[in-house]
């Protein structure tokens, strides 16, 4: 089974707008709210693509009642430590004419440190029954800045394989511990080690402790760098983005998958590629369309390219 981690869960409301320009007012043309946050996007696909998952994290007053009830809701199993704080809304606008989406995001509940112990305590628990684990998204205001890395401890204390899908210093912080893979996109990537060379960066991340480097960089497609080698993979034919927020999500799902089933590093990687580019055509975050998956996979490139370090 494949547990998803999500520390900062939330409310995710979508507008959709005509086109979006800043200081007017705006007709929205469509609305939709479902509980998210990254591991919650995540799970969603998994269990859509029919991989057993679990749901853990935080949730906390009116909001987190609304997550747990639509998870319910959908069937995804979930064991989310309650705090008492509101657990947090997002809000993103996405404009027709470009696909283009703006995000805001709250910062989420003030977490406690007896609720952190829950919130540990929970997951050693739970990591006893699972192959992989996977950390995603933003901290909320009272965690530890080196929370995935009590966690990645935790997970990997009970031999389960951990993914980190963060950003910047919450990456970074989790980097010693160990995880066996992290999925940065390029800004992450900037940030977590700043650098702006992109191979500088993935080679700072395993030397800080990641096993393996997924990084993406949007329409480029990806790049896999890894124990067992380094892979790109990229998409031959673009598709056309109705609301990119949930392409990285949707390759973390690929690559859990992956792990769980033990297959290859390239075929992960066709499914992360076909993964991601069948989630942005949809209208919101954590949907992966089957049919469109179908259409997509003979369009994807994986091939392997040779890592500077082997040559001494």
């Amino acid at each position: 089974m494949i547990l998803t981690l999500t520390l900062n869960a939330a409310l995710d409301v979508s507008y959709e707008v005509d086109a979006l320009v800043p200081g007017t007012s705006h007709r929205v043309r469509a609305v939709r709210q479902r509980a998210g946050g990254k591991g919650i996007n995540v799970a969603r696909i998994l269990h859509a693509a029919g991989h057993p998952v679990r749901v853990g994290g935080l949730a906390g007053g009116a909001t987190g009642e609304i997550l747990r009830a639509e998870l319910a809701a959908v069937g995804i199993p979930e064991t989310l430590v309650t705090v008492a704080a509101d657990s947090r809304r997002t809000m993103t606008v996405v404009s027709r004419a470009t696909g283009e989406a703006t995000l805001l995001n709250e910062p989420g509940p003030l977490v406690t440190d007896a609720e952190w112990q829950r919130m540990l305590e929970a997951t050693r628990d739970l990591v006893t029954s699972m192959r992989v684990v996977i950390m995603s998204g933003s901290l909320p205001p009272g965690v530890p800045a080196d929370a995935y890395a009590q966690l990645v401890a935790v997970a990997r204390e009970a031999g389960a394989i951990t993914i980190v899908d963060a950003d910047g210093a919450t990456l970074a912080a989790a980097l010693p511990a160990g995880p066996a893979v992290v999925r940065p996109n390029a800004p992450e990537l900037a940030a977590a080690t700043g650098l702006t060379d992109r191979r500088a960066g993935v080679e700072r991340l395993r030397t800080l402790g990641a096993g393996s480097v997924v990084a993406t960089f949007g329409a480029e497609g990806l790049t896999a760098d890894t124990p067992l080698g380094s892979w790109r993979g990229w998409l031959s034919e673009p598709v056309t983005p109705v609301n990119p927020t949930g392409a990285g999500d949707a390759c973390a799902a690929a690559v859990a998958a992956g792990l769980a089933r033990d297959a290859s590093w390239p075929e992960s990687l066709r499914d992360a590629v076909a993964w991601s580019a069948a989630s942005v055509t949809a209208a919101v975050a954590g949907v992966v369309d089957a049919e469109m998956v179908a259409r997509i996979i003979p369009n994807v490139r994986v091939e392997e390219f040779d890592d500077p370090r082997s040559n001494g």
